[in-house]
């Protein structure tokens, strides 16, 4: 369950431009800030399905977004380059602007 909160917060991260105001809303309140379906319902003033219909479409959608766009998988494989990268920097006698320009690209992260 982890693994699956992980991945749609970071999908959520991705991809929140092209949600509508509302599906923001739900997805925050459920996602980032803890808000159980109830409190999310009560909240807006509908149904607690309503609030968890509109929630798994809007994850469908970040999965279909994902899907063609793969800024995600993208970052990951970013990442374990950077994680390379510096354990190279530190085993290696290599110039000082090596670990300069890993930081200027961690930066834009």
């Amino acid at each position: 369950m982890l693994e699956k909160t992980t991945r749609i917060n970071y999908l959520f991260d991705f991809y929140q431009s092209l949600l509508t105001p509302k599906q923001s809303n739900y997805m925050e309140l459920y996602y980032l800030e803890d808000y159980s379906l109830g409190e999310i319902s009560e909240t807006f003033d509908v149904s607690r399905q309503a609030v968890y219909d509109n929630i798994r479409r809007t994850e469908t959608m970040l999965e279909e977004y994902e899907k063609k766009l793969q800024l995600y998988e993208k970052f990951q494989k970013r990442q374990q380059v950077f994680k390379e990268m510096e354990a190279e920097i530190e085993n290696t006698e290599l110039p000082e602007q090596f670990r300069a320009w890993l930081d200027q690209l961690l930066e834009l992260e």
